[in-house]
């Protein structure tokens, strides 16, 4: 590119992922902006930060943040440990986020408007390849417009939760009720949550999590009703590996969840495809496909996933898989609709790469709808994307990715189950 040396590598979104591909930059000598439409580092994380993760520290830090933390007086936690997401913040990604390298180039309420290559619409083929990325940004003082020789979005899919109704329509009535997105916390909800009858819409980590805290409610305030609405056919397809989980955490959250269900603490509706919700005066009503209804609900909790925001790249050139709306040739190897396994095979820039070279998305984004993702597997993407972008393309090609088994795979699943990964 021609104009490699004149504009910065911008990055978007200052959670992991935007933070890691900061350090490799920092590492290669390279200058970049990272531009966070929060008001803090890890705007997302905060939202869960009371939920303990999977994966051990080992597995959460990038090697680049790794190298440039231990430069300072920073004391790593053990490897072997658990973190919530608390302490993912205050242990690690605060340290890096300060580190003198990284945090002047970092800029806090700044949103995404748009990105286009400079001068160019999305039609335009003449000079594109040579032409840099003008992106419009919102600050604190105003619009502005930024020139980048490379754009790195890893600003998540968490803003865009997936809607309660089966078909993926997002309907008024949702935002008109007590409807809410995010993990329940136990400590804070209790008030909203005790004595009343909540739904959770949902089959993967977040919904599970969100049942242990209502539980937790529930063991103090008994007259609390949890009711768990599934489109799967079976619980036991939520449960995942369990003891055959190579992450303890991960594997020990599934085990509960059935404990609870067999203990009938928590009412499971299977296959329950929901269709409509309906507002009965302070409660309200929700009706599957199949025609059975949930009736004086009080309180819903959706956390059926996420999906990416590709508003702001209407005038770039994409290459997005229709189905999982993650990078094409990303989407056979995630799609849980196509394989059976937590193993993903290492990728990393090639698979990224987007018609308009240089633009890249990465981390969560990367996955589009699908749920799989890891942290490891982001930090070893913007370690591949940043060696490409340095011109070193064979370390680009040399990905290698580590991550620790489901043991979803061992477990006896019903005939008609096609995926074990959501």
């Amino acid at each position: 590119m021609s104009y490699a040396s004149s504009h910065p590598i911008v990055i978007i979104g200052a959670g992991p992922i935007g933070l890691a591909a900061a350090a490799q930059l920092v590492v290669e000598g390279q200058s970049f902006l990272l531009f966070e439409k929060g008001p803090s580092i890890a705007h997302h994380i905060k939202q869960w930060e009371h939920v303990r993760m999977f994966s051990t520290w080992q597995y959460n830090i990038s090697d680049a943040a790794r190298h440039l933390l231990e430069l300072t007086d920073w004391i790593a936690p053990a490897n072997d440990t658990v973190p919530t997401g608390t302490e993912l913040i205050k242990q690690y990604l605060a340290p890096l986020a300060a580190l003198p390298e990284i945090a002047p180039s970092l800029h806090f309420q700044h949103e995404i408007l748009s990105i286009s290559r400079a001068g160019l619409d999305k039609m335009t083929n003449a000079s594109r390849e040579v032409t840099p990325f003008e992106l419009v940004i919102d600050t604190p003082n105003g619009r502005k417009h930024i020139l980048a020789r490379a754009v790195i979005d890893a600003s998540g899919v968490l803003g865009r939760p997936n809607p309660a109704i089966s078909s993926g329509h997002r309907v008024e009535i949702e935002q008109n009720l007590p409807v809410r997105y995010s993990i329940v916390d136990a400590k804070r909800d209790t008030v909203v949550f005790a004595n009343q009858s909540v739904a959770v819409i949902g089959s993967g980590h977040s919904a599970l999590n969100s049942l242990l805290e209502l539980v937790s409610i529930k063991e103090q305030h008994p007259e609390t009703e949890i009711h768990w609405i599934l489109r799967k056919s079976d619980p036991v397809l939520a449960y995942g590996g369990e003891d055959k989980d190579a992450l303890e955490g991960r594997g020990a959250l599934g085990s509960r969840i059935r404990q609870l269900v067999e203990r009938d603490q928590i009412r499971v509706h299977s296959s329950f495809k929901t269709r409509s919700i309906e507002s009965k005066g302070k409660s309200f009503d929700i009706t599957a496909q199949d025609g059975r209804s949930l009736h004086y609900i009080d309180q819903l909790i959706v956390n059926a996933g996420s999906r990416p925001d590709f508003s702001f790249l209407e005038e770039v050139r994409l290459d997005i898989d229709p189905a999982t709306e993650s990078s094409r040739i990303l989407a056979p190897l995630i799609d849980p609709n196509l394989h059976s396994c937590g193993t993903v095979r290492p990728h990393g820039e090639a698979e990224l790469r987007h018609p308009d070279h240089g633009l890249y998305l990465v981390g969560a984004k990367s996955y589009g709808r699908a749920p799989t993702f890891l942290l490891a597997t982001g930090y070893e993407q913007v370690r591949s994307v940043v060696a490409f972008l340095v011109g070193d393309e064979a370390r680009a090609k040399q990905v290698k990715l580590s991550l620790p088994e489901t043991g979803v795979c061992n477990v006896s699943l019903p005939q008609s189950s096609t995926s074990c990964c959501s």
